[in-house]
């Protein structure tokens, strides 16, 4: 990969790094000022809303082969968190001050400000392996903590809201199903392929740690 290549993910990478910190920093004020999780998203919101949609670029970054990952499972990480905050978070109001908003947004926070570190150093070919076995293990109890009592609780929780206001009318994105229908299908697919992405990052630190250990051993 190029210098120029490099350089750019590690800005990229970075400027994610510092957005999720300032959310976390945000999110954890706003809960140690108010002892309250219900300004979750008044304190971070808007933020977390850019960084997410910011982050469709790693989806491009996986199609044109400046990452290995590909872009269909980042396509489906970025398609299932940008429609829970844009359509269901940022669209009803009235679900932005539950708890389970305060649980996604902090399990999210703590994901990020280790894994964008990661790949920013990584990029740069100076990354600690401590950085690297973080990245690789956190995940393990954040993810389940940010998909279950964070995003399916909300959706969930949302779908009253859904059907009183007719929200998005009925059809949705084309398909003859009205939108409340459309998440209560997400809700049933939503464990199946947040599974499989789950998976997928237990083969990545099988991979990525044991080249750690190989590393180590020379």
């Amino acid at each position: 990969m190029s210098q120029l290549s490099n350089l750019y993910l590690f800005l990229y990478n970075s400027f994610q790094s510092i957005g999720w910190a300032l959310a976390l920093f945000r999110v954890l004020t706003s809960f140690l000022l108010t002892k309250s999780t219900h300004e979750a998203y008044a304190s971070a919101g808007e933020l977390i809303c850019f960084l997410q949609t910011a982050a469709f670029l790693e989806v491009i970054h996986g199609a044109i082969g400046l990452v290995p990952s590909g872009a269909l499972l980042p396509l489906m990480q970025w398609s299932g968190r940008t429609h829970f905050l844009l359509a269901i978070v940022r669209g009803i109001t009235e679900v932005q001050e539950l708890p389970s908003v305060f649980i996604t947004f902090l399990a999210w926070s703590l994901s990020e400000i280790i894994r964008y570190p990661q790949y920013a150093l990584s990029s740069m070919g100076h990354c600690p392996s401590w950085i690297t076995y973080l990245r690789y293990t956190a995940f393990i109890v954040l993810y389940p903590i940010g998909m279950a009592p964070g995003e399916m609780w909300l959706m969930y929780q949302a779908l009253p809201y859904i059907k009183e206001k007719h929200l998005y009318g009925d059809s949705f994105l084309g398909l003859p199903i009205s939108y409340y229908n459309f998440v209560q299908v997400v809700l049933v697919c939503y464990p199946f392929l947040w599974l499989k992405l789950y998976m997928h990052l237990f083969k990545q630190r099988r991979s990525k740690l044991s080249k750690r250990h190989e590393k180590k051993k020379m």
